[in-house]
């Protein structure tokens, strides 16, 4: 019996020692040896850092161990967004999409990752072979001088998109490494094709609804930039999500070797007045 309660105690110490060796007490990562460590202070640290998020997005398809607040990447789930976009007397849009699903994040390559040393704020390119979005959509309001009052389904599928995300963040410190608060995140983007269909447009006049989905797809490039505004908030939902949550989870030490503390960067905080 002591020999079993023994080995027992043996293997919960294993136990322990691995999990400690990949995960922080306190809810980190200490050991992403899938991440390409780089020194910004090198002359080479874009093209290192292009590899490193690189290798981030590319085990986000399999999953970060540990990291159970992303239930998934590829596809990806958004319950809700709410849009009202006026710009011009052609697009007067009041949008609501719910239940959305997006499949193309699993394929991005990234093209270049930018970090800023002033404020540790970035720049990174990435592409998108294929973007697809599906689900509910209520739309009131005018595209291209067509007016519009409908609820039902939208697919939309973007060919070939580049995006390019500018990002801020904070830093701030746990367990003596520095860490990311991604605090905001901007997106522009280009597309090579989008082909899109909404359904019951005009509350069940299939003529006209097929006629207006055909010069949607006919005029792909007035609809894209019609839906600028729906299409870049989806994106930026979905990446300051992620973000704000790998970059919680894993240390920016293990992206810049070279990071500053808080303190180094913005200076040790005043004490608050008694």
């Amino acid at each position: 019996m002591s020999v079993h309660l023994e080995r027992s105690w043996i293997v919960m110490g294993l136990l322990a020692l691995a999990i400690s060796l990949v995960r922080g007490d306190d809810g980190f990562l200490t050991e992403p040896h899938y991440i390409k460590e780089c020194r910004i202070a090198d002359k080479n640290f874009v093209n290192c850092s292009t590899q490193s998020i690189q290798q981030l997005f590319d085990k986000l398809n399999d999953g970060i161990p540990g990291l159970t607040s992303i239930k998934s990447f590829d596809p990806f789930h958004l319950n809700r967004i709410r849009i009202t976009q006026g710009n011009s007397n052609a697009i007067n849009l009041k949008v609501e999409l719910a239940n959305v699903k997006i499949v193309g994040f699993g394929h991005t390559h990234v093209l270049e990752s930018q970090v800023f040393k002033k404020d540790y704020s970035w720049k990174t390119t990435f592409t998108l072979p294929v973007m697809k979005l599906k689900g509910d959509y209520s739309l009131f309001g005018r595209i291209l001088l067509i007016p519009l009052n409908g609820r039902g389904q939208v697919f939309l599928d973007a060919d070939n998109m580049t995006v390019t995300m500018h990002t801020k963040t904070r830093l701030y410190s746990k367990g003596g490494f520095s860490f990311y608060n991604v605090t905001n995140c901007r997106v522009d983007f280009k597309i090579d094709g989008l082909k899109s269909y909404f359904s019951n447009l005009f509350n069940g006049n299939k003529q006209l609804e097929d006629s207006t989905n055909k010069f949607f797809n006919d005029n792909w490039r007035m609809l894209a930039d019609a839906l600028y505004t729906v299409i870049t908030q989806t994106i930026e939902d979905i990446l300051l999500d992620v973000l704000k949550k790998i970059f919680h989870y894993i240390p920016a030490n293990y992206f810049v070797s070279d990071i500053p503390t808080p303190e180094q960067l913005y200076g040790k905080a005043k004490p608050k007045p008694k």
